[in-house]
């Protein structure tokens, strides 16, 4: 089985992210709505570290 493969099963959510997805969190972290987020670790991982 590929790596890819075995990885995406792994992950709650059965798939990959897409690279929008990443950098819709890279924005939001960049952007003025996140102006009183201080403090905290945001995991974009599909849920992966969670299981």
């Amino acid at each position: 089985m590929a790596s890819r493969t075995r990885i995406g099963g792994e992950i709650p959510l059965k798939r990959r992210g897409t690279p929008d997805e990443v950098a819709g969190a890279v924005l939001y972290l960049a952007s003025d709505d996140s102006t009183y987020v201080t403090g905290t670790e945001l995991v974009v991982d599909g849920g992966y570290a969670c299981h």
